[in-house]
């Protein structure tokens, strides 16, 4: 069954650029996963909804399965750096709050849903695509130009890297102004369930294999 999660539904271009909360190197999420920053990050940790309040917003969210996800979705992390800012997100879709649990078979639709909700607030062209281990879980990666529909002259590479874990989906997204921004999500460490942290994205994770 193709699960199409809206996920895209924090508007981008309206992260503050004023001081935050101090800088953090790692972040962990009680979803599963631990992922680590440059201390000179602005990061942001989210206040997720607590369990009941959030288990009740998926039953009560009204339609189908996308507007359920979009309930029930978690902004584990925020993060900024430079001017124009590149931003990092990491969200979550706990199982225990969309009402099913989430498999392997479901990522594809899962992952899609992420970059599909970007597109109300970007135009986005020439994507590319990958799929690759960390650890025992399997990675969908997603890399495209992007152009804010509000700012057209201003010029992005988004990135948007999903898995499936015990407790739910969870998605790692970019908006990179810049090759440091993309370097810095690129060469990001993740650990997934307690295993050992590996790089969110290969480096040749995008490179067309020889057929």
């Amino acid at each position: 069954m193709k699960t199409s999660i809206f996920i895209g539904s924090i508007v981008w271009m309206a992260i503050p650029l004023a001081a935050q909360a101090p800088a953090l190197q790692a972040l962990s999420s009680d979803i599963g996963f631990t992922y680590t920053l440059p201390a000179d990050w602005e990061v942001t940790n989210a206040n997720p909804a607590q369990p009941q309040a959030h288990g009740q917003a998926g039953k009560d969210a009204p339609g189908g399965v996308e507007k359920k996800g979009a309930a029930c979705v978690q902004v584990a992390l925020t993060a900024h750096h430079g001017l124009p800012a590149s931003v990092i997100m990491a969200e979550a879709l706990p199982d225990d709050c969309f009402g099913q649990t989430l498999t392997a078979k479901d990522l594809p639709g899962f992952a899609s849903g992420a970059s599909e909700g970007l597109k109300q607030t970007f135009d986005m062209e020439s994507p590319v695509y990958a799929s690759y281990p960390i650890g025992t879980h399997t990675m969908w990666a997603e890399r495209v130009k992007s152009v804010p529909k509000k700012n057209p002259e201003a010029a992005y590479v988004i990135e948007i890297v999903c898995s499936i874990l015990k407790k739910g989906g969870v998605c790692f997204m970019a908006m990179e102004a810049d090759e440091a921004g993309m370097q810095v999500f690129d060469h990001s460490l993740v650990a997934l369930e307690g295993e050992p942290a590996e790089r969110l994205i290969p480096a040749d994770a995008f490179v067309k294999k020889a057929q």
